[in-house]
This record gives C-alpha cells, structure tokens and sequence, in this order.
C-alpha cells in the first residue's frame, strides 16, 4: 500500500506558506502590523509554512517508488 501522506500535506502548507508570503509582501508597512510590534506577522509564518512545506514534500518526492501504487 503505497500511502504517503507527506506530498499533499507538503502541497497545502507549501501553498498556505506561499499565499501568506505574498500577502505579507503586498501589505508590507501597513498600519495593522502596529498591534504586533511591527513585525510583519504574513510574512513571518509564511515562510515558516514554506519551509515546513518542503521538509514534507522533499522527501516524499525523493523517496524510492515515489509513494505510487503499484
């Protein structure tokens, strides 16, 4: 049973990551970042799920038989 559930897990925060990236880069200096001290918060956990994205897609995508049914 070829079940891996690292590729779609790795998919949806590679592109939970993705999408909060870019809306921490379009609203870069706004207003609503003062209450968090102006950290830029979209940003920050964007790339976070980016990279936690990845650790579950590399090697999902790198293991032998690729997760596929035979």
């Amino acid at each position: 049973m070829g079940l891996d559930l690292r590729k779609p897990i790795g998919y949806f925060f590679l592109l939970l990551g993705v999408i909060l990236v870019g809306q921490g880069l379009l609203t870069q200096g706004a207003a609503m970042y003062a209450k968090s001290l102006g950290i830029n918060i979209n940003l920050v956990w964007g790339a976070v799920l980016v990279v936690f994205g990845l650790l579950m897609l590399i090697p999902a995508l790198l293991a032998k038989g690729g997760g596929e049914a035979k």
